[in-house]
């Protein structure tokens, strides 16, 4: 039998099956999807990874990898009858190499621990998101997380060097190389980022670290309108350059449910905007980044680009101000259910959107409540809809695939992607379809297929 297999393998204490003990991974974070495993395994180590893995394929029976379980589309929540492969306890740093500015942290390792760690060594691991403390490595990779400072260091595939993955067969590929530099063949680590666990699990990564910022200026900004604010993104980069950081952008509709949801919440700016912004810069020299900031700022509020601004004076206001945007999603789910998007675009089509896709929903849907927010500056939206009156929210819930069709076919016609960062999963699985053309899932199939034969990895996601 499949699970006193398991118990031999990592203990009985490490095989759980009873319903009490399943439960925290049996339902994604928003409460979508839930699924029944036959168990759930807590593996220490790589190879205890391999020797689950080995057994599951021996005994035809399907694995869902899964980490902090803080993923959005359901891509780590089982579908009924797997084995979850639970990698919280592949919790350590292995190494850090400060001159080479590298890391290696094992895929149970918390986004923020792997921060924590960076840090004492003097670097910084810039990807950042608001689960952080909760979101581990290894799904952060598997979902190419994106976050808040992709603008200026990438997504987590840009932030990945090398890769140790246990493939589905059992065996382990070593690919832990700390190199800028590899042209041998096929690079393969980006085959597992952003699969989403369909072809293999990862146990551990090659990380890059940088310089740590000695300067950091925080605004808050009320603009118009969103073409004011790719304007002032514009005026950013033309005169500071590659110190802006973060440029986040948020509708008036999601700061008013932080306001209103998030206890100590409070408006920064006595002038009530339909739109704002959320702008950082940052520089590795000591150096004074709120003149240079104050000067744009000032000429965007001539220009009426701006309307108001708030610059930061200490840590604390900093904190505040990232609390607004970093909880509109926590503010969200205690508002109640809402359809979600994830999308990104072409920074200049980002108007046109909002301003296309607000007016066609409207109109479909009288009354519609749109949150809109996200980060502008690398083109990623997160664009919500739902009803303020819950017996008219449960209707309209029932209404996604016609909202997702306006929503995701305008993205697709602007030269958009409709998963922008949260992946495929179960949520986006029949409607990418759509989107891709034929060639490219023929391709993606055959890769699956190739490496992947018997569909026993994280089976129903992505294909």
């Amino acid at each position: 039998m499949l699970i006193d297999t398991l118990r031999a393998i990592l203990g009985s204490a490490h095989v759980l099956t009873e319903a009490a003990d399943i439960a925290p991974y049996c339902t994604d974070w928003r409460g979508r999807y839930s699924g029944q495993p036959l168990c759930v395994v807590r593996p220490a180590n790589s190879e205890e990874v391999a020797a689950v893995v080995r057994a599951c394929a021996a005994a035809n029976v399907a694995v869902v990898p899964q980490g902090g379980n803080t993923g959005l589309c359901g891509g780590a929540t089982p579908t009924g009858g797997e084995v979850v492969v639970s990698l919280t306890r592949l919790n350590r740093i292995r190494a850090i190499d400060p001159d080479n500015n590298t890391l290696i942290a094992e895929a149970g390792c918390t986004l923020a621990a792997v921060q924590e760690a960076a840090a004492a060594a003097g670097r910084l691991f810039p990807l950042s998101l608001a689960a952080e403390g909760t979101a581990t490595i290894g799904g952060n990779l598997a979902t190419n997380a994106g976050g808040v400072q992709v603008l200026r260091y990438g997504n987590a595939r840009e932030l990945c060097l090398g890769l140790e993955v246990v493939l589905p067969d059992g065996r382990i590929w070593n690919g832990l190389k700390a190199l800028r530099k590899d042209n041998t063949g096929y690079d393969l680590k980006h085959l597992f980022i952003g699969s989403e666990g369909t072809l293999g699990l990862i146990t551990a990564a090659v990380l890059k670290l940088f310089s740590p910022p000695r300067s950091i200026a925080t605004a808050w900004v009320a603009v118009p309108q969103p073409a004011a604010a790719v304007a002032l993104l514009t005026r950013l980069r033309e005169q500071i350059g590659g110190r802006v950081t973060a440029f986040e952008l948020i509708g008036r509709t999601a700061l008013d449910l932080v306001l209103e949801h998030i206890p100590g919440s409070r408006d920064p700016l006595p002038v009530t905007s339909p739109w704002q912004v959320l702008i950082e810069l940052t520089d590795t020299m000591a150096t004074d980044l709120a003149e240079p900031l104050e000067a744009v700022l000032a000429g965007a509020l001539d220009t009426g680009i701006a309307l108001d601004a708030a610059l930061a004076a200490n840590e604390t206001q900093v904190r505040a101000l990232w609390a607004l945007r970093e909880n509109i999603s926590e503010a969200q789910k205690r508002e109640g259910l809402s359809i979600k998007h994830d999308i990104s675009l072409p920074v200049s089509r980002i108007p046109e959107f909002i301003n296309r896709c607000d007016a066609e929903l409207e109109a479909a849907f009288p009354g519609v409540r749109i949150v809109c927010f996200g980060h502008l500056g690398d083109g990623n939206l997160h664009y919500n809809q739902s009803k303020p009156l819950a017996q008219d929210n449960a209707d309209f819930i029932a209404q996604t695939p016609a909202v997702n069709r306006i929503v995701h076919d305008l993205v697709h016609a602007l030269g958009g992607s409709i998963s922008a960062e949260h992946g495929l999963g179960q949520l986006k699985r029949e409607e990418i379809l759509r989107y891709k053309s034929d060639v490219e899932m023929d391709m993606m199939r055959a890769i699956k297929r190739a490496l992947d034969p018997r569909g026993l990895m994280n089976p129903g996601k992505v294909l």
